[in-house]
Order: C-alpha cells, then sequence, then structure tokens
C-alpha cells in the first residue's frame, strides 16, 4: 500500500505541476516583474544559457528544500519533491529540447501530443513582447485550431509568424 501513495504522490504532484508552471508561466513570468528574467526567452538567445534559466533554479531550490524536509520532518515529502523533479525533467527534455531545440541535434515532430506541444509553444512565441500570448502549458497544448482563433486579430504577432486559421495543423 506505501508503494502505491508514493507512486500516487509522483504522479498527482507532476500533474499539480502542470498547474503551477502554467500560472507561474502566465501571471508571474509574463508580469511586470517576472518578465525581467522571462524576457530572454523571448528574444535570440546567444549562448547556451539565457537570464529565463534562473526560473529552473528557482524550482530545483524548492525540490532540494522538499528533499531535505522530507528527510528530517515527513517522509512522503520526498515523494512529492520527486514529482517535482521529475515535471522538472519533463519540463528539459519537452520545453527546452523538443520545442527550443537546446540539444545537439534537431527533431521536429510531424504528428501526434508531441507536434500539437510543438505548434502550441511556437504560437505562444508568435507574439512579440508579454502580452496577447497563447498557450501557457508546458506538457498540456490546446487544440492549434483554437489558439490560431485567439491571436487572429492581434496587432503584436510578428509578421513572418502571423498564423492563418485553418484546419491545417502546421505553423
Amino acid at each position: 500500500m506505501n508503494v502505491l501513495i508514493n507512486v500516487l504522490l509522483v504522479l498527482g504532484t507532476v500533474a499539480l505541476m502542470e498547474f503551477v508552471a502554467y500560472a507561474t508561466h502566465r501571471w508571474v513570468m509574463h508580469g511586470p516583474l517576472g518578465w525581467r528574467w522571462h524576457k530572454s526567452h523571448h528574444e535570440e538567445t546567444h549562448g547556451p544559457f539565457e537570464k529565463n534559466d534562473l526560473y529552473a533554479v528557482c524550482f530545483a531550490v524548492v525540490a532540494i528544500a522538499l528533499f531535505a524536509a522530507g528527510s528530517l520532518w515527513w517522509g512522503r515529502l520526498t515523494w512529492i519533491a520527486t514529482g517535482v523533479t521529475l515535471y522538472g525533467l519533463i519540463y528539459f527534455i519537452v520545453h527546452d529540447g523538443l520545442v527550443h531545440q537546446r540539444w545537439p541535434f534537431r527533431y521536429v515532430p510531424r504528428k501526434g501530443y508531441l507536434r500539437r506541444l510543438y505548434q502550441a509553444h511556437r504560437l505562444h512565441h508568435a507574439v512579440e513582447g508579454r502580452e496577447g500570448c497563447v498557450s501557457f502549458g508546458f506538457i498540456y497544448a490546446p487544440p492549434v485550431p483554437d489558439l490560431k482563433r485567439q491571436l487572429q486579430g492581434n496587432k503584436s504577432i510578428r509578421p513572418e509568424l502571423r498564423p492563418e486559421v485553418s484546419p491545417r495543423q502546421d505553423v
């Protein structure tokens, strides 16, 4: 029974982290104070790191604190910390690797869930600045046609990335 509870804590934390990440991305990173770090993520990157990577450090500090608290006070916090860490790994692989191509090789998904995730985040970056962006999640992506409709008429969309609303799914 303990194993089941621990697995559920890890998986539940991963699911909850998507909501935490969405809220942090939308209202902190795209907010007036958080934009100072996150702006680097919406600009051309020079070198392997950007100021936005400091958010990953902040989440890592939370995970480390949870691991420490779990080892000192309540062991279940260790499994919650494992869920936070697993979410960070998924974020690193999907967001940094797949979407932003921060890997030493390039892969663009052609179909399925990964394609939708890739397109949704590309549409997030179609807007100049912090206002008017769509799709703030990292492992969930709304349907691409819905995002294109939300962007339609937005004056701050980069002209080269202006999406046409059509049944076609490519960006």
